[in-house]
């Protein structure tokens, strides 16, 4: 675990930066090995990767807080979360670990919600965590405190924007402790992390990802809800909202939801009669290509067989380079300049390119690292 987690704490290595580096490499201490040489190509002389007494100390710190991590070919991941293209190479968990393999709804919605919005959470999360579903929601005030609240008895997910040891907010201290007991607290981030304002998003695809729907109840028009909302739908999953009075202004998000085709919510019922209705849930679980080396490299990063283990191989070295170093810069000026700040899909870029899958996926690689280019989640690309 510790090649992993070194790996994923690298400057500028993200989750889908981690998975390339994966497949490319073949294991995570062949990819600390290349990510120098990786870095030197990219411009950057002084890269260093993790030091490994920083992340021995963080596993130690888990392990005296009670927590497990856990990586994304485990069987203890989250099998929907696992079908992310940027879902996150190792997890810390703390709890009732067995209640993952239920199946998860999320129910997020507005920090300042109104009394009737709160109750309506509560029962809900209550009704549908009594139907057999684990709830999940990020722990924030709000919405989020009152599902998890109402799903403490039957199971609840916590995902936090910083560390799993890090209660955030101070208010939700005792809804944690709670969590820890009889649910199961969920974090991407280092311990002792503090949350700032970009790891709520990456947060949010956490909650939406582990969830066959997403439930939205107060929102306004522009709010993380449904940003969370954004991802459901960006991630194949369902989403779902509660209607409310158009003068409420924390219902307007909710609203514009339902007018652009989410499921109108008023109860229990209306979900399990929606899930039913719609395509039947995942069951497979996809494996991430750990182990197993690309010749050719295959248009995803995840493997959706159900073999875990593959026998040792011997990677073969990279082929010789062929493209001049003017070739490589005008490719890096044609990327850059297709790309700004408003976030591009890749796939779409490199269909603008005209040019082999495997040679601008390099080359975006080699941006990134140099800091040019940053990815976000949905597997799009935009401007540092």
């Amino acid at each position: 675990m510790t090649p992993r987690l070194r790996l994923l704490r690298s400057r500028r290595v993200g989750p889908t930066t981690f998975h390339k580096l994966i497949n490319e490499h073949g294991s995570a201490t062949a990819a600390l090995e290349a990510l120098p040489h990786v870095a030197r190509a990219a411009g950057v002389s002084d890269y260093q990767i993790c030091p490994e007494r920083v992340v021995e100390t963080e596993l130690a710190a888990g392990r005296k807080v009670g927590a497990t991590l856990v990586a994304y070919d485990d069987p203890a991941y989250p099998a929907l979360l696992a079908d992310l293209d940027d879902a996150p190479p190792l997890l810390w968990m703390k709890g009732d670990l067995s209640l993952i393999e239920r199946p998860m709804l999320s129910i997020v919605g507005a920090r300042n919600a109104s009394s009737l919005g709160l109750r309506f959470a509560r029962t809900l999360a209550a009704d549908l965590g009594d139907e057999g579903f684990g709830i999940v929601s990020g722990l924030a005030r709000g919405i989020d405190a009152a599902a998890h609240e109402g799903a403490l008895d039957s199971g609840t997910v916590a995902v936090l924007a910083g560390g799993i040891d890090n209660i955030y907010p101070k208010e939700n201290t005792e809804i944690y402790h709670r969590i820890a007991e009889t649910g199961i607290l969920i974090s991407e981030q280092p311990l002792g992390m503090k949350p700032f304002a970009r790891h709520f998003p990456m947060r949010n695809r956490i909650v939406s990802g582990l969830s066959r729907a997403t439930i939205v109840i107060e929102a306004a028009a522009k709010s993380g809800s449904l940003l969370t909302a954004g991802n459901a739908l960006d991630q194949g999953r369902e989403v779902m909202a509660v209607p409310g009075h158009p003068f409420d202004g924390r219902a307007s998000g909710c609203n514009v939801l339902i007018r652009d085709g989410a499921t109108l919510i008023r109860g229990a019922r209306d979900v399990l009669d929606a899930l039913a209705s719609s395509a039947p849930e995942i069951t497979a679980r996809p494996v991430h290509q750990m182990q197993m080396p690309l010749s050719p490299p295959e248009p995803t990063v995840r493997d959706r067989g159900e073999t875990r283990t593959a026998p040792r191989v011997t990677i073969p070295p990279s082929p010789p380079q062929t493209r001049s170093l003017s070739e490589h810069a005008a490719l890096h000026a044609e990327i850059l300049s297709r790309l700004s700040t408003t976030a591009l899909p890749e796939d779409a870029l490199i269909r603008d390119l005209d040019a082999p899958k495997d040679l601008v996926s390099a080359e975006l690689l080699t941006l990134e690292l140099s800091g040019r280019i940053s990815r976000k989640s949905g597997g799009l690309l935009a401007l540092s």
